[in-house]
């Protein structure tokens, strides 16, 4: 599982914010790319991945629904790789079964089925969450150190309403509990707060707070468990091609909280911030999340400085600024 030359790989929810830099670089690597996407036929979900490099001759769209069975198994065939990303990302909802719950799990389930019907199917990737890490329960004090071990509570996530979370965490237990005994070897990757560039022309959740910062909205997150898109999808692409990936991989480059986010940003961007903006230390505790696992696979973690300047860079370019 070393190279991409001749291989092909199934990319699900091919136009969100993590899928477009796996396709991206998947193509870049000479991977032949079979992505799903709501509508193919919608120039704002297809657009910026039809003008990638190689994606002339080595991206192929296809529609499917997550919630219809069967509906990835044209996508699914022939692929020795599938990179299972599609899941909605909503912070709040009025009907967490139907807009959350159902699709998360559901969604993921419907694609393993599709994988044990072909056996060129070597290895699953899942875009999971810290989400399904990191409520479990337990306090989270300054002093501790979260790893794969630990796992949340889908009760714990319900009582406080976290309905994401519960999706989350809900599907890969699903998914877990689905390839036991059978012949797919799965891993999970569990990003932590995903900043960086955006290839897909609309903002999305995890970006709009750092646009939020630059026009004076102070967050509502104190403490940010950040990690770079582009370290996200190259660790997938790392969980595929290792031969020795296995179970779950936590994501999370840099601990910061609101604090160091405004500090960096001012460094960087002395006159983009507004004056009114007080930078005031945070009182929440500032739990770490061990990334040992992480760099075992190959896994390395771009500058935090980094990271926000291209954010900010890609903000202002898209017209988010």
């Amino acid at each position: 599982m070393s190279t991409g030359e001749t291989k092909t790989v199934c990319v699900t929810g091919g136009s969100g914010y993590i899928a477009s830099w796996l396709v991206k670089l998947l193509l870049q690597k000479g991977y032949t790319v079979k992505a799903t996407v709501r509508d193919p036929n919608d120039p704002k979900k297809t657009e910026h991945l039809l003008s990638l490099y190689g994606a002339k001759d080595r991206l192929h769209l296809f529609k499917a629904d997550l919630l219809e069975e069967g509906s990835f198994d044209a996508v699914v065939d022939g692929c020795e790789g599938v990179f299972h990303t599609a899941s909605p990302v909503l912070f709040s909802a009025t009907d967490p079964q139907a807009e959350l719950i159902d699709p998360a799990v559901n969604g993921t389930l419907n694609v393993l089925k599709s994988c044990v019907k072909f056996p060129t199917v070597k290895r699953v990737v899942i875009t999971s969450s810290m989400a399904t890490v990191m409520m479990s329960g337990k306090p989270l004090a300054s002093d501790v150190i979260v790893d794969e071990t630990w796992y949340s509570d889908p009760l714990v996530c319900e009582k406080y309403k976290q309905w994401y979370m519960v999706s989350k965490t809900l599907a890969e237990k699903a998914a877990w509990e689905f390839t036991k005994g059978i012949e797919i070897d799965l891993v999970t990757i569990h990003p932590g707060f995903v900043i960086g560039p955006l290839l897909q022309p609309t903002l999305n959740l995890t970006v709009e707070p750092i646009q939020k910062l630059i026009t004076g909205t102070k967050p509502t997150v104190s403490n940010f468990r950040f990690v770079d898109v582009r370290d996200v999808a190259s660790a997938h692409i790392q969980a595929f091609e290792v031969p020795s990936a296995s179970g779950r991989y936590c994501l999370v480059g840099h601990v910061a909280d609101t604090f160091e986010v405004l500090k960096i940003l001012r460094e960087l961007y002395p006159t983009l911030l507004p004056e009114k903006f007080e930078i005031g230390n945070t009182s929440d505790p500032k739990y770490q999340v061990s990334s040992e696992k992480a760099k075992g696979l190959g896994v390395s973690f771009l500058p935090l400085e980094i990271t926000l300047r291209d954010t900010v860079e890609s903000l202002k370019e898209k017209g988010f600024l």
